[in-house]
């Protein structure tokens, strides 16, 4: 059992709390040492993350399907998809397609809306001139869940047949293949998707409060509607759709992990004393204290505890003390060399955590990290990583080094946003960017002639600025070919949280 601390060792731990604040984490081991000389040894000048921040935000414009605005700046890209829901008879024209196919799949639609909500609520205020673009980018998603939610106890949750998309390779403006409609209902649920559609209108009623409060309001009473469809009718939505959403977007985490981000979200727009009562009553049986460290489009476990512990940390809502603790943990799997991590890095000091599109997971943990250290400031608070203290100082370091890394602090000195930096990747796994516009080639390509670009070395005619591709494997190489789709594809939900994160590291004063 330990001692009780003297009044002469409290004042002690206290001064060495106030030396750790400003420098990061008390112990570094071996390995978060030779990170950081990896990290020196790789650095390229200082970047320019106001000119990243203003493409990544651009890409958004490439992703449009539907009817394009005048102020349209992506000017290669031409309207498409104008008949989109016209199968069952609904106007689902609009939203975004979610990679670089032609496909509009409303599970990761509504989790890229969610984190682009999120980036602007937490580093908006950082934005200055990009935030209309920003809050543009949120409205394009918004727009078209409400069209999918227009109809009670029913979701619209995709729209295109995957198999018969994936065997073409032609422009969104020329496809001809099927644009079939798939729903949700009280007969077919879909919990998951449901409760990832409440969690992204609630979040954007935020974002839109002050500048536009009709339009809040009516995001806010259908976040209300939909939470309700998503909590009484449960089940993956998968269950019922497995070949039309299998292998894409699978709920492989079941939908537990929704019901209780949607309900977070829910209680954050609304001050509704409702939702804390259903997070408190229902938190376990959702997987609250399970632990997870990796946070997805199809995992929102993390999300929902860092979003949480602030409620905990800041306005000292007692009953959520416990996902401050989980908060811990999940920062304590990420961080290299501390005690109970258990995330890798590759040899160049890039987080690793699948073969597939691994950058998705860099930027939502970079976005994490600078929230999660942006409450603890405001705590005035640190993590416990076994003996070790890790500061809020440490967690903005980190994330900074993984957002340098994907600009072009890497082994190969490559940036892996296209149109960023003087060398980044040029045949990307994206088809409208591979093959000629409308506006250079009228001529309509069909579904199968296009595979002769896709299958040659040329570069993209057509750069998709803004982009982030899935990035280099666990060895640091990036082979930058077209068809090579697990590293080459881009997709909204690895550029959503890299909005936040690029917004803080832009603001124009401090260091991290």
């Amino acid at each position: 059992m330990p001692l009780p601390l003297s009044s002469s060792r409290l004042i002690a731990t206290f001064l060495v709390l106030l030396l750790l604040l400003s420098n990061g984490f008390s112990s570094p081991s071996t390995s978060s040492s030779s990170l950081r000389s990896i990290h020196q040894r790789h650095h390229l000048d200082n970047h320019n993350y106001k000119d990243a921040l203003t493409k990544s935000i651009l890409f958004f414009e490439g992703q449009r399907s539907g009817k394009l605005p005048p102020n349209q700046r992506m000017t290669w890209r031409s309207n498409s998809g104008l008949s989109d829901g016209s199968a069952l008879n609904v106007d689902l024209v609009g939203g975004y397609y979610d990679a670089g196919d032609n496909m509009k799949f409303g599970f990761p639609m509504a989790f890229t809306t969610t984190m682009l909500s999120w980036s602007l609520i937490e580093f908006g205020d950082l934005m200055n001139s990009e935030l209309p673009n920003a809050e543009d980018a949120v409205r394009w998603g918004t727009d078209f869940l409400l069209k999918a939610t227009s109809h009670p106890d029913t979701i619209y949750v995709q729209v295109g047949d995957p198999n018969m998309d994936h065997a073409c390779w032609e422009r969104p403006e020329d496809m001809d293949t099927p644009r079939s409609v798939f729903k949700v209902d009280n007969n077919n649920p879909g919990s998951d998707i449901a409760g990832e559609v409440a969690a992204a209108l609630a979040a954007a009623s935020i974002v839109f409060r002050k500048c536009d409060p009709s339009y809040s309001n009516i995001l806010l009473q259908r976040a209300i509607t939909v939470f309700t469809f998503a909590d009484k009718y449960r089940g993956p939505y998968s269950a019922g759709l497995k070949p039309e959403v299998c292998p894409f977007y699978c709920s492989y985490s079941g939908y537990q992990d929704e019901l209780l981000w949607g309900a977070a979200w829910l209680h954050k727009a609304t001050s509704n004393p409702t939702y804390l009562s259903y997070v408190q009553a229902n938190g376990r049986n959702l997987g609250a204290d399970e632990f997870d460290n990796m946070f997805s489009w199809d995992n929102k476990h993390v999300g929902a505890r860092i979003l949480l512990s602030k409620e905990f940390l800041i306005q000292n809502v007692k009953a959520l003390e416990e996902y401050k603790e989980h908060a811990d943990s999940f920062i304590c799997s990420v961080i290299p060399g501390a005690p109970f991590s258990s995330s890798q890095y590759t040899p160049g000091g890039l987080l690793f955590k699948m073969s597939g599109s691994n950058m998705q997971y860099v930027t939502s943990t970079s976005f994490l990290l600078l929230t999660y250290a942006k409450y603890l400031t405001s705590a005035r608070t640190v993590v416990y990583c076994g003996g070790s203290v890790v500061t809020p100082a440490r967690l903005r370091s980190i994330a900074k080094n993984q957002v340098d890394y994907l600009l072009g602090d890497n082994p190969l000195k490559m940036s892996y946003m296209v149109g960023y930096g003087s060398k980044y990747p040029h045949r990307i796994h994206h088809r409208g960017s591979s093959l000629p516009s409308v506006a250079a080639h009228p001529t309509k390509i069909q579904c199968h002639d296009g595979f002769s670009m896709f299958n040659s070395q040329s570069p993209n005619p057509n750069d998709l600025t803004g982009a982030v591709v899935g990035g280099p494997d666990q060895n640091d190489q990036f082979p930058d070919e077209r068809s090579d789709y697990q590293r080459s594809e881009p997709a909204t939900y690895i550029n959503a949280p890299l909005v936040g994160a690029l917004a803080y590291l832009a603001r124009p004063f401090g260091q991290v």
